[in-house]
C-alpha cells in the first residue's frame, strides 16, 4: 500500500521539469547560423576620411572662385606696393607714403570722422530705437519696417537728399533768401567735415537701430513693469534695466558702423568737400589723378589692414552678443 501511494503521489516541481523535451539550441548553433558571409562594415575611420574628402571636393569650387575674384587682385595690389615702377627697394614706396603729410592728414581725418560718426550713430540710434520699441505711437511698426528697407539704400542717395535741403541752392538757403532778400543763404556746412559727419550719421544710424530693435524685442516687459511698480523713473529704468540688455547690440552695431565709415567713399565724394581727404579719397587721388599706382596701392594696403582688423573685432563682438 505504501508503495502504491508513492506511485500515485505527484512528482515534485524539480522532477517534473526534468522530463525529456526538445533540446534547446546551443550557443554554438546560434553562432554557426549567424556566421553566414555578408557585406563587411566600413570602419569609422574610413567613413570620416570619405566625409572629409567629400567636403574638400565640394569646397574647391567656391574657394577657387574666391581666389580668382578677390585674393588674386588683392595679391596684385600688395605686389604693386612692393615693386614700384620707378625702381628702388621693396619698401621704398611705404617709406615715402608714411613720411608724406597728405597721408598722415588723411589717416587722421579718416579716424576722427569714423569715430565721430560711430559715436553719433550710437547715441541717435539708441534714442530712436527706444522711442520705436517702448513709446506707443501710430505707425511704429511701419517705421521699423522702413528701417530694414533703408539699409538697402546706397549712401549717395542720402547725400543727394541733404544737398537738396542744405546745399548752396537747396531749400533751406532758398527759404532764407526768399524771406530776407539776401544774396545767398547761411547754410554752407555740407562742404566741410561737419557736413560729411552729418551725412554719415544720417546714413549709418539704422545700422545701429536694427540690432537694438532686435534686442529690445527680446526684453521681458515684466522687468519694466516691476521697476515702474517700485517707483523707478523712466531715466532710471533706461539706465539700469534697458541699457545693460542693449550693450551687446550697441557694441555689435557700433563696430559695424566703424568699419563701414573707415571705407566710405561715396558720401565724401558727393558732398563736394574738397578739403576733406580720407584714405579712400587719397587712394582715388593717387591712382586716378596723379597716376601714382605704387602710392595708391600702399594706402590701399594700409586701409585694408585697418578694415580687416576692425572687422575681426566686429565678428568677436557680434559672436559674444549673439548677433
Amino acid at each position: 500500500m505504501a508503495e502504491t501511494a508513492r506511485r500515485g503521489a505527484p512528482l515534485p516541481a524539480q522532477d517534473r521539469g526534468s522530463a525529456p523535451g526538445p533540446a534547446p539550441q546551443t550557443p554554438a548553433g546560434l553562432k554557426d547560423r549567424g556566421s553566414a558571409p555578408g557585406p563587411a562594415l566600413q570602419s569609422p575611420a574610413g567613413l570620416d576620411g570619405a566625409a572629409r574628402l567629400n567636403r574638400a571636393l565640394w569646397a574647391l569650387p567656391p574657394v577657387a572662385v574666391l581666389a580668382l575674384v578677390f585674393l588674386y587682385p588683392l595679391a596684385l595690389v600688395v605686389q604693386q606696393s612692393l615693386s614700384p615702377e620707378n625702381g628702388g627697394g621693396a619698401f621704398d614706396a611705404y617709406a615715402s607714403v608714411f613720411a608724406s603729410q597728405s597721408f598722415r592728414e588723411a589717416l587722421g581725418t579718416t579716424v576722427w570722422l569714423a569715430v565721430g560718426a560711430t559715436a553719433g550713430c550710437l547715441v541717435l540710434g539708441f534714442v530712436l530705437a527706444l522711442i520705436i520699441a517702448f513709446v506707443p505711437f501710430p505707425g511704429a511698426r511701419a517705421v521699423a519696417k522702413f528701417i530694414d528697407v533703408f539699409l538697402s539704400f546706397p549712401s549717395f542717395l542720402v547725400t543727394l537728399a541733404l544737398l537738396f535741403v542744405y546745399g548752396t541752392v537747396g531749400m533751406a538757403n532758398g527759404a532764407w533768401t526768399g524771406l530776407t532778400g539776401a544774396a545767398e543763404g547761411p547754410f554752407h556746412f555740407l562742404t566741410t567735415p561737419w557736413g560729411v559727419l552729418l551725412a554719415e550719421i544720417t546714413y549709418f544710424t539704422p545700422f545701429v537701430m536694427r540690432p537694438l530693435l532686435a534686442a529690445f524685442s527680446q526684453l521681458e516687459t515684466a522687468q519694466l513693469e516691476v521697476a515702474a511698480g517700485l517707483g523707478a523713473r523712466p531715466a532710471r529704468i533706461v539706465r539700469q534695466v534697458i541699457l545693460p540688455e542693449a550693450l551687446p547690440a550697441l557694441a555689435a552695431g557700433g563696430s559695424l558702423v566703424l568699419v563701414m565709415c573707415l571705407n566710405e567713399f561715396g558720401i565724401v565724394l558727393f558732398t563736394g568737400a574738397k578739403d576733406v581727404t580720407t584714405l579712400p579719397m587719397l587712394i582715388y587721388g593717387k591712382a586716378i589723378l596723379e597716376s601714382d599706382y605704387a602710392a595708391a596701392c600702399v594706402v590701399a594696403v594700409v586701409n585694408i589692414a585697418i578694415s580687416v582688423g576692425l572687422f575681426g573685432l566686429y565678428r568677436v563682438v557680434s559672436k559674444r552678443a549673439g548677433a
